[in-house]
């Protein structure tokens, strides 16, 4: 028996296999439903429904059916966005995680005193943050020469800690005498090396090489801007501030001695003798 043989141009071509795109249904993504033609953003969607709404403002939901959409005339399959990735944590100035939310503390009897209006301000620049969420304030002195009268007025205890923050606190220094005369076990004094607080700024934050050298016996804050010709003290502290956006900013033993502070002040631990920087 001969086999049976088919003319060729009578067989039909089986069609190419469809391939139905996907579309994450994320919100605002435009699409028209098939069955109904109804075109909308989407405003909401879970694993089986989405939400569209028209131009109107009229919300429709649908089911999440395979190719049940057009997307800019093509059919696709929506399906629920992929959950966003958490983000890094937001950080302070100081490099710690910022509290987000934060309310205003009640301020704790523990305090930080430093110098002079330049300290508190260069700290409240980099860790104002951290001092809010611990509800530490920071005081500025006049100077430190009348230190041990002040911490006797303050009357230091377990749950009154102060801390103080000293310029140019290096052995031998009229600063470094002061500070000995302080002897209270819930009192730590921490300091840095520099003559003024302006020298824990990293020159090349200010855009400078290094710091003048100024003359003994010269005021130093003018001595400075006279040979950087900054104008007035004022006027080159505000150069200076600015310049400061974060931790990185300043030098190691600013730093170290803040943050030995912010942990002495608000950390339930044993009391620590002073130190020198």
């Amino acid at each position: 028996m001969r086999s049976r043989q088919y003319d060729a141009s009578l067989v039909t071509a089986r069609p190419p296999r469809r391939v139905v795109e996907t579309a994450a249904a994320d919100p605002g993504l435009v699409v028209e439903e098939v069955g109904t033609g109804f075109c909308g953003a989407v405003v909401e969607c879970d694993k089986e429904r989405v939400s569209l709404e028209d131009r109107h403002g009229k919300v429709r939901v649908f089911p999440l059916d395979p190719a049940g959409f057009l997307l800019e005339g093509v059919a696709v399959t929506l399906t629920r966005p992929l959950a966003a990735a958490p983000s890094a944590p937001r950080r302070t100035a100081s490099g710690s995680v910022a509290v987000q939310g934060l309310r205003a503390q009640v301020a704790k009897a523990s305090r930080i005193w430093v110098e002079g209006k330049h300290d508190a301000e260069l700290v409240e620049r980099v860790w104002g943050h951290d001092l809010r969420v611990e509800g530490v304030v920071v005081e500025p002195l006049d100077g430190v020469d009348d230190l041990p009268a002040l911490v006797r007025t303050f009357a230091p205890g377990p749950s009154r800690r102060l801390g103080v923050l000293v310029d140019h606190l290096v052995a031998g220094t009229k600063e470094s005498r002061v500070v000995a005369q302080v002897t209270s076990p819930h009192v730590l004094v921490t300091g840095h090396p520099y003559v003024d607080v302006w020298q824990a700024v990293k020159p090349v934050a200010v855009g400078i090489a290094a710091w003048p050298v100024v003359p003994k016996g010269q005021p130093w804050k003018e001595g400075v801007c006279a040979a950087l010709g900054w104008g007035e003290p004022w006027e080159g502290w505000k150069r200076v501030l600015a310049a400061v956006d974060s931790y990185a900013d300043l030098e190691v033993p600013l730093l170290r001695s803040v943050e030995m502070l912010i942990d002495f002040v608000t950390a339930p631990s044993e009391p620590v003798s002073s130190a020198l920087a």
